[in-house]
């Protein structure tokens, strides 16, 4: 009888060891697994980091430099088409102001790309373009209802990414190039509200069901690059020819 109940309290004494051990793996179980471990977002940022001389360029930074490039790409030419095109003076104020915006920050990002060493595109990306045919397919009030729209829109969903790049950059050129491109795309985002044809219902629905946008997967620093050249605006290309610009009054400047 004796020797059963030293088993039975070696067994029980095994029982309560065993869960404390247990207890103490589980409490140590989320401080091993999440602080630089495979997989972890910890790790994805040191992995998908470069050393500058300009301080680390994460790949979400060089996803920010490369939309900066894109958004020039194709405004600056949508902006010189709200100037030939548009039927209101707010619209055609609207044009001048992305030209003028675009204008000072293709040339700010196309330096910041050479001193990072980054390669940069010269074409709009393929929504873009959609963006630009279904611009060059309107007319009248049509088409600058679908100006104002569209390119409030586009500038909504980039005045968040320079807002979280600003935030957590840790590279002090691309921490200047949000400060430039927080100025503009607020200035755009005011200036085509002043149009009056912005549907902010739409903007509300739209933003309550995205998806949050894939990074456009911007290489990391391959070595020293040529700085693309400047992007020019053209006219875009339509069925019929384009009406004359309307004569506008000196533009007002962004507040």
């Amino acid at each position: 009888m004796r020797s059963n109940n030293r088993t039975g309290s070696v067994s029980g004494t095994g029982l309560i060891i065993a869960a404390l051990l247990a207890t103490l793996v589980a409490l140590a179980f989320p401080i091993w697994s999440y602080a630089d471990r495979a997989g972890t977002g910890l790790d994805t940022l040191n992995a998908q980091t470069v050393p500058t001389p300009f301080g680390p360029l994460s790949a979400l930074d060089r996803d920010f430099v490369t939309r900066v490039r894109l958004a020039g790409l194709w405004e600056l030419p949508a902006g010189q088409q709200a100037q030939e095109r548009g039927t209101t003076q707010a619209v055609r104020t609207a044009g001048e102001h992305l030209i003028e915006g675009h204008t000072f920050l293709d040339t700010r990002v196309r330096n910041v790309a050479a001193r990072l060493s980054l390669e940069l595109p010269n074409q709009p990306n393929p929504q873009q373009r959609q963006w630009l045919t279904a611009l060059s397919a309107a007319h009248g009030t049509e088409y600058d209802q679908d100006f104002a729209n569209i390119l409030r829109k586009a500038h909504g969903k980039v005045f968040a990414l320079v807002a979280q790049v600003r935030a957590n950059t840790r590279n002090s050129l691309v921490r200047d190039l949000a400060d430039d491109a927080n100025t503009t795309v607020l200035d755009h985002i005011k200036v085509l509200e002043a149009t009056g044809y912005v549907d902010f219902d739409a903007l509300a629905e739209d933003a309550a069901t995205a998806s949050p946008p894939p990074l456009t997967n911007s290489p990391a620093p391959p070595g020293p690059v040529r700085s693309p050249s400047s992007p020019v605006p053209v006219a875009p290309s339509s069925g019929y020819p384009l009406p004359p610009a309307a004569a506008r009054a000196n533009p007002t400047s962004a507040s």
